[in-house]
């Protein structure tokens, strides 16, 4: 994997801004990762290395998280977010993405409206659908952020349980594109050294990111989240 300076100065920039944001807001990281490794290392291999990196740090903010992960609380989600994944990795390695980019798109919209309806229940239900989606996009796309985070919402968590509903969902997805992506041949060992040596970085980025939700209060959580789903909004549409 050669780079070049001006990829090298990217991927130094990315790399720890992705692992900050991933932990303060519980998601958005894939958001600055993935475009950067696309750029420096080309469309699959960037979104390969991205999961790989991605679910290596989601480990460390499980365990920095570890007191607030509502295991319960999430357990379908994981296993929507798992499923869609697999699918939507499998689908990455053989279909063209842009359609399924506009698609989603369509979707983020209704289910922002959705959101702030009044029938709970319904919610949850079309939560459980949406992480299922969420992973499919993110196997294909390298980023789910907006169904994602709209499907974990539906949970009704405080914030601090949310970034660790979000880390351990991210864990799971994350760690299953991994895998696929392995299997095809697209990670290398090479990508495993890189990882192995961003470990420090993962683990002080994370712990910055705790702190900064921890000064922030639910008021600029949710301007934080939003601003996150927004970005992801752009990065689908363009």
């Amino acid at each position: 994997m050669e780079l070049d300076a001006i990829s090298l100065i990217l991927l130094a920039l990315a790399i720890p801004a992705s692992f900050i944001v991933s932990a303060a807001a519980g998601l958005g990281g894939s958001l600055i990762l993935v475009p950067a490794m696309m750029m420096a290392i080309g469309t699959k291999e960037g979104i390969a290395v991205a999961a790989l990196l991605l679910a290596c740090n989601n480990v460390a903010k499980v365990a920095v998280y570890r007191k607030t992960l509502p295991w319960r609380a999430s357990g379908t989600v994981i296993i929507a977010v798992m499923l869609g994944t697999a699918l939507g990795a499998t689908l990455m390695l053989k279909l063209p993405e842009l359609w399924i980019r506009y698609a989603v798109a369509l979707v983020i919209v209704v289910t922002l409206v959705w959101e702030f309806s009044p029938y709970h229940r319904a919610k949850k239900a079309w939560g459980v659908g949406l992480a299922f989606c969420s992973g499919a996009t993110s196997g294909i796309s390298g980023t789910s952020g907006p169904l994602k985070g709209v499907a974990l919402r539906s949970l009704q968590l405080e914030r601090f349980y949310f970034v660790g509903a979000a880390s351990l969902v991210s864990l799971v997805g994350d760690t299953t594109k991994a895998v696929v992506f392995s299997q095809s041949g697209l990670l290398q060992i090479e990508h495993l050294v890189l990882a192995g040596i961003l470990v420090p970085v993962m683990a002080g980025c994370t712990l910055l990111g705790r702190t900064i939700n921890r000064k922030l209060g639910e008021r600029w959580y949710s301007v934080l989240f939003w601003t996150v789903m927004g970005g992801y909004i752009l990065r689908l549409v363009t």
